[in-house]
């Protein structure tokens, strides 16, 4: 079985809350604040999302979303590319010997 290997940047893909972060004050000019309260959370987990500190989850992607009248894909798919780099940035020394199939 071959391994196949992929291309992967060597610096993380922007978290998706530094864009988000962009848009409220520097697009919008919206406080932080009031986009929390609109959005029906916490500033805290808000403001753990802008800061990188959190996951953007669906959930928050999709309040995210009716906040600012857009689609939430984009959004979730910066999450997972940053999540997928990270991960493989952790294991990249891990050997896994691969499964044979039977014959």
């Amino acid at each position: 079985m071959t391994e196949y290997k992929t291309r992967r940047p060597k610096v993380a893909p922007l978290h998706p809350g530094a864009f988000m972060r962009e848009i409220l004050t520097e697009h919008l000019k919206v406080p932080l604040a009031e986009a929390a309260r609109r959005m029906a959370v916490s500033r805290g987990a808000l403001y753990d999302v802008l800061d990188g500190r959190a996951a953007l989850t669906a959930d928050m992607a999709v309040r995210f979303g009716k906040l600012i009248g857009a689609p939430v894909e984009g959004f979730l798919g910066m999450q997972a590319a940053h999540d997928l780099w990270q991960a493989e940035k952790k294991l990249a020394g891990l050997k896994i010997a691969p499964v044979r199939r039977a014959a």
